[in-house]
């Protein structure tokens, strides 16, 4: 494929978007860039964009990103609390390193996850991407467990997700999706390095 048709393709892919899906991506690119810069804020356009995807995902019935999404939804509402209304009556949460329990609960979710989704899309829907897919989901919930307790390592297993969503979004022709998580994969790099920075400096 000549880079031309690439483009072109990317172009028709986005044109062929409804408004919805681009209400999703919009919100969802605002989420990542406000968790970036370690604002609550990023919760609230999290869960409209999250809302938004899954009324388009519903609609391409598509079952097993709604409740990969559904999760997402859980797990904002969730951080929310933690980021904010947890700490009126107590002192700030402060970004920090996962513990060796945290990385218990991560495996836990990683490998749990993964063998319950891979179960789910081979026994139960008509998905061929089983295993990419299953691990993609998997390790972004581990990735969204740890964003919500604001451990500094959720960047790294959400980029591990987006490192193989990358292909695998490229695989089903999904060129805008597939760019999006490019972007996403080069903000959580440098939302990596901005936390490291406010850890420096905030105790």
């Amino acid at each position: 494929m000549h880079i031309s048709e690439f483009i072109e393709q990317i172009q028709n892919g986005f044109l062929q978007t409804s408004w919805l899906e681009r209400l999703a991506v919009l919100f969802g690119i605002v989420q990542v860039l406000l968790s970036r810069k370690n604002k609550i804020s990023n919760y609230f356009f999290g869960i409209i964009g999250i809302c938004l995807t899954i009324s388009v995902l519903y609609n391409a019935k598509l079952y097993a990103e709604i409740l990969l999404h559904a999760y997402y939804l859980i797990m904002s509402i969730y951080g929310l609390w933690y980021w904010k209304f947890r700490n009126q009556s107590q002192q700030q949460a402060y970004i920090t390193r996962c513990s060796r329990q945290d990385w218990s609960v991560v495996a836990g979710i990683v490998v749990g996850g993964y063998f319950l989704l891979f179960v789910f899309l081979t026994y139960f829907t008509d998905s061929d991407v089983p295993i990419m897919d299953a691990f993609v989901s998997s390790t972004a919930w581990a990735g969204m467990w740890l964003l919500a307790k604001r451990k500094i390592e959720n960047w790294i297993l959400l980029n591990i997700s987006n490192f193989v969503a990358i292909p695998l979004l490229f695989h089903k022709e999904l060129y805008l999706f597939a760019c999006l998580t490019v972007f996403l994969f080069i903000v959580a790099i440098s939302g990596y390095i901005k936390w490291k920075k406010i850890m420096s400096t905030q105790f």
